[in-house]
């Protein structure tokens, strides 16, 4: 599939959309002739190649990265599928948040009293008082 635009061929740019509906095999598969493409790219770029093959590098390299991206995107949600509900999880796939929020008390460490806040609070009760009308 290609188009023409100023008299040069391009090879369309993949879609992500298209990339996340093929399997993990797929998308290496793309991959390595992305990768092989380029390679045979640059050795025309050094040896002298039409100015079409010249610009299509850049297309090839954004290509491979958006198969990169949906494959890192894939495995994480995978991985996210396999640790939901565990105890403890890798850090990128943690909450991210703020570094205060992640670092402050959690709401059952805030209620926890030391034996000396339980001797005081147990022998000095607080007071209510009720007025009589």
């Amino acid at each position: 599939i290609g188009f023409c635009l100023n008299r040069h061929i391009f090879e369309m740019k993949v879609k992500a959309t298209e990339l996340r509906t093929k399997n993990k095999t797929e998308l290496l598969k793309q991959l390595d002739d992305n990768k092989n493409e380029l390679c045979q790219l640059r050795v025309a770029s050094q040896t002298g190649g039409a100015a079409s093959k010249l610009a299509k590098i850049k297309v090839v390299r954004k290509s491979i990265a958006r198969v990169l991206t949906v494959l890192n995107q894939k495995t994480k949600k995978e991985l996210r599928k396999a640790y939901k509900g565990k105890r403890f999880k890798p850090v990128d796939l943690r909450v991210k948040l703020t570094k205060a929020k992640r670092q402050a008390l959690k709401p059952w460490e805030k209620n926890i009293k030391s034996k000396r806040q339980q001797k005081t609070a147990a022998a000095w009760p607080s007071r209510s008082y009720y007025l009589k009308l």
